[in-house]
C-alpha cells in the first residue's frame, strides 16, 4: 500500500468508489511537490469541473480555491496531495478538494482567516479567499500535525 506522503510527483491515481445507494463517486489523488504540481493541480481541477458540467463561472471559481490550496501546501506545508472526488447530491453533481500536507499546521485559525494576514510574502487572502469561493469548507489543523482542508462546491443550475 502507497502511502499519500510517499507519492512520486507525476503519480495520479485514480479510483471507482461504489457505494450502497448504487451511486458511484470517481476519485483522483494528485500530488503537490513541486512548481509543476501545482499546474498539474490546475488543470486536473479544471479538468474535474469540466466533466461534472459547472459553469465557466464555478470552474473559475473552483480552480482559483485549488490553485490558493494547493499552494498553501507546498509553500507552508512543505508539500502533500490534493484528493478531487466527483459528488452527486439529490441529482446535482459537485467535487469535493481534499488538500493534506505534513507540515506545521496552522497555529491560530482564526487569524489565518484574516483577510491581510500572511505568514509569507503572499498578500494574505488565500485561505479565507478559498473559502468564500466554495460552497462547503473545513480546516483541521494543528501545531506540527499538519493541515487538512476539505472544499466542496456544487454546480450551479
Amino acid at each position: 500500500m502507497t502511502r499519500t506522503g510517499e507519492l512520486a510527483s507525476t503519480t495520479v491515481r485514480e479510483a471507482e468508489q461504489r457505494h450502497d445507494d448504487g451511486s458511484t463517486a470517481a476519485t483522483s489523488l494528485h500530488p503537490v511537490r513541486t512548481e509543476e504540481d501545482l499546474l498539474s493541480v490546475r488543470h486536473a481541477v479544471r479538468a474535474a469541473t469540466i466533466s461534472a458540467g459547472f459553469s465557466i463561472i464555478d470552474q473559475t471559481r473552483v480552480v482559483t480555491a485549488a490553485s490558493e490550496l494547493a499552494r498553501n501546501a507546498y509553500i507552508h506545508g512543505g508539500g502533500g496531495t490534493l484528493t478531487v472526488d466527483h459528488l452527486i447530491r439529490h441529482g446535482t453533481p459537485g467535487l469535493r478538494l481534499t488538500i493534506r500536507d505534513d507540515g506545521p499546521g496552522i497555529g491560530d485559525l482564526d487569524q489565518a482567516f484574516t483577510d491581510g494576514f500572511t505568514t509569507g510574502a503572499g498578500l494574505g487572502h488565500g485561505l479565507g479567499g478559498a473559502r468564500r469561493l466554495m460552497d462547503e469548507f473545513e480546516v483541521h489543523s494543528e501545531p506540527g500535525a499538519g493541515t487538512t482542508v476539505i472544499a466542496v462546491r456544487w454546480a450551479s443550475r
